[in-house]
This record gives C-alpha cells, sequence and structure tokens, in this order.
C-alpha cells in the first residue's frame, strides 16, 4: 500500500512529499486514528505549506532585492519623527489593492530603503511578484534596449510586473548618451504605462522639486509628478543618518579600545 501511495503521488506531481514524510504522517494516524478527511489535510497541507515556502523564496530572489529587510528590524526609536503606524499601515499592502504607487523621501541613511525593501518583502511573502532595482539600474537597462533595440521590449517588461519597487532616485550618475531619451522621459514611459493599472514604489534622496535637475527634464519631470500626486501614498523621513549614526558609536569603541591598550 505504501509503495502505491508514493506513486499516485509521483503520478499527480506531489514532489514536496518525501517517503520519510509520508510514513511520519502514517505513523501519527495509527497513533491518533483521525478521520479520513483529517489525515488527508495532514498530508496535503504539508505537502502545500512546504510547495508555499519555495514558491516564496523564488519570488524572493527574482525579485533582485539585495537585502532582505524587515520592519521588526528597524530602529524606530532613532527617527522619533517617523509615524510608526503610518509606516505599518503601509506594510499591510492596502494600497497595492487600491493601486496606489507610494513615494518615500529623505536625506540619505534615514531608513528609506530598509522601509522600501520591507514593504517589498511583505508583498513576495503575500504573493506578489515583485521587481526590485536601483533607479539608476532601471536607466541603464533601458539604454541597454536602446543600443541593442530591445528597449521596447524591456520597457513592457517593467510595466508588467505587479509591484515594482525603484529605490534610491538621485542618488548616482544618470547615464546620458547622445541623442537618447532623458532619464525623465524612461521613466515617464514607464509610470504612464504603470499608472493606475499597478502599482510603482520610489524613494528618493532628493526633493521632488529637485527631480527636474537631476533627470534632465523639467517638463517631462512635471508631468510624472503629476501623474504620481494623483494617487501616491507620500511618506517623507525627517531626521539623521543611522549609518553616520553607526559611524559614530564605531569610532568611538576604537577610541576606547586605544585608550585601553594605552594604559
Amino acid at each position: 500500500m505504501r509503495g502505491r501511495l508514493l506513486e499516485h503521488l509521483r503520478v499527480l506531481g506531489i514532489v514536496d512529499l518525501s517517503a520519510d514524510d509520508l510514513d511520519t504522517h502514517l505513523s501519527w494516524a495509527l497513533q491518533h486514528h483521525p478521520s479520513h478527511t483529517q489525515l488527508l489535510e495532514r498530508v496535503l497541507g504539508h505537502a502545500a505549506g512546504i510547495r508555499r515556502g519555495r514558491c516564496c523564496e523564488r519570488r524572493i530572489h527574482d525579485s533582485g532585492m539585495p537585502v532582505r529587510h524587515t520592519l521588526e528590524t528597524f530602529d524606530w526609536h532613532f527617527q522619533p519623527k517617523l509615524d510608526r503606524t503610518t509606516v505599518e499601515e503601509l506594510a499591510d499592502l492596502g494600497f497595492l489593492e487600491r493601486k496606489q504607487d507610494l513615494i518615500i523621501t529623505g536625506q540619505p541613511g534615514t531608513g528609506k530603503s530598509h522601509i522600501l525593501g520591507a514593504i517589498a518583502l511583505r508583498a513576495c511573502l503575500a504573493g506578489r511578484v515583485v521587481r526590485y532595482a536601483r533607479f539608476v539600474d532601471l536607466l541603464s537597462d533601458l539604454h541597454a534596449g536602446l543600443a541593442d533595440g530591445s528597449y521596447e521590449a524591456r520597457l513592457r517588461r517593467w510595466a508588467r510586473h505587479e509591484f515594482v519597487v525603484l529605490d534610491d532616485v538621485g542618488l548616482g550618475q544618470v547615464p546620458s548618451h547622445g541623442d537618447a531619451p532623458t532619464a525623465a522621459h524612461m521613466l515617464w514611459n514607464l509610470i504612464d504605462r504603470r499608472h493606475q493599472h499597478r502599482p510603482t514604489a520610489i524613494s528618493s534622496n532628493i526633493k521632488l522639486s529637485a527631480w527636474g535637475k537631476y533627470l534632465g527634464d523639467a517638463t517631462v519631470t512635471a508631468a510624472i509628478l503629476d501623474r504620481l500626486a494623483m494617487t501616491a501614498v507620500r511618506l517623507d523621513i525627517d531626521g539623521p543618518s543611522y549609518r553616520q549614526h553607526l559611524a559614530r558609536l564605531r569610532a568611538g569603541e576604537t577610541a576606547s579600545e586605544s585608550d585601553l591598550e594605552a594604559a
């Protein structure tokens, strides 16, 4: 009977249940005498849980997120002006259901990327297909498309992703290639295709008023911000740099160790 069960699982493509797992479930059934439905729920629930976990890991890997940030590891005390309730509401992903965009602004080191990454991770865990990229990497990808004739295909691919996360607008050199479209035109083409259809989350190290200069076209940038203003949730982090804080702590520890050695 055991061999027949294993063969049935193989034919049905239930590869997430090993022979050892099946033996464990059968031993449990002999001990606890569950109903047929209870046993079936236990066996299939185990296999489904393994598959869901594996699919989740694949979504996280394919998203391109370099680090798995979580809100549980965010230092809320260091940014007392930040409304924790607002951030946690965003992490509930209701804005994705409403097809709203998200813009997080603030100085470098204030936690924008951490919060953005934590929201992206929550989306992956919730079954969403996420695509993360630094803004300059998005531009590099689209410029590569101009070079090899695949620009439209690449743009369509970016536009189709269920949830796009663009980190660090304002950080890094915007590529410029002669008569190629400006960064503003490229971002406009993407936002225009996604707006009110699929949500986009953006973090920026510079004020929105400085986007025109950074992106290379004030008029097109105004059109981008006008679109985003219609539905986007805004979060501005006004606080100190956590990275500088850690650097000062490390410098203090080094100084203390040097004093001890000198003594």
